[in-house]
């Protein structure tokens, strides 16, 4: 019912990864014997998937390296979390200099452009309030081919890590992902998701820095999945059918005004 409660407010609504929650809750909440635990946004998931950044952190050893700069695309919050983490803990306890990034779409920028309060996970406000980075849970994102960054919020942990100024974030529009993809798919054989990709051109942009600067620096981003599935995105792309979508600082205020004070 919260999906066609929705399409009967907003018939063009493209649906998001808040709407898939409120589904997800209630079709739990409406079955015998279901459960459901949400993920990305919580913290237990978040931590559940360090398992990455610690194999990193292994490799990274294997290598006899130790990132400067660590990256990742940026939803929800478990998979920036999960390469994250584990350097992050060296950056607290030990004073490590390593810089982290999270890269969100442009058309979604909880991280860059939100504000920290506490808000919904999901769109129908089922979940806990959260303290977290937020464009409101009535936020409706664009309908970008990146549905897993497609989201309002931000992870609990991730935003306050963000508010302690202990990591930054920035936001890629929508084509320079693809063109990053792209060289990605051309020079390492890897066709990456639209989500991954995003992660590709903060790194991309990180390395023209230090050509610049002519610094030498350890790059590590997640490559989180591959565009097996999106390929008809990159034929949109190579058609010219995408755009890039931007909002107006007067659009953000007002979506977060309408929610108002949940706390």
């Amino acid at each position: 019912m919260t999906g066609k409660d929705i399409l009967t407010k907003y018939p063009n609504h493209p649906g998001s990864l808040g709407t898939a929650i409120s589904e997800a809750i209630e079709l739990a909440t409406t079955t015998p014997n279901c459960r459901y635990t949400l993920g990305s946004v919580l913290n237990h998931v978040s931590l559940h998937q360090t398992i990455i950044g610690l194999e990193a952190e292994k490799q990274m050893k294997m290598a006899g390296e130790y990132p400067d700069v660590v990256i990742g695309c940026f939803g929800g919050g478990s998979n920036f979390s999960g390469i994250s983490f584990p350097f992050m803990r060296h950056k607290i306890l030990e004073g490590k200099k390593t810089r982290f990034v999270a890269a969100e779409p442009a058309s979604c920028p909880k991280l860059t452009r939100g504000k920290f309060q506490y808000d919904f996970g999901d769109e129908a406000g089922y979940t806990p309030l959260l303290p977290m980075f937020t464009l409101g849970h009535n936020f409706t994102p664009a309908n970008i081919h990146a549905g897993g960054l497609r989201y309002h919020g931000a992870g609990t942990i991730v935003s306050q890590l963000m508010k302690d100024g202990l990591m930054e974030a920035v936001d890629i529009p929508q084509l320079d992902t693809f063109k990053a993809g792209c060289l990605f798919a051309q020079t390492e054989g890897i066709i990456p998701a639209p989500e991954s990709s995003h992660a590709i051109a903060a790194a991309i942009s990180e390395a023209n820095k230090c050509k610049e600067t002519g610094e030498e620096k350890v790059i590590l981003f997640n490559l989180s999945g591959h565009g097996l599935i999106d390929m008809a995105s990159y034929d949109k792309y190579f058609s010219g059918d995408l755009v890039n979508y931007s909002l107006e600082d007067e659009d953000i205020a007002e979506n977060l005004e309408k929610i108002g004070s949940l706390a």
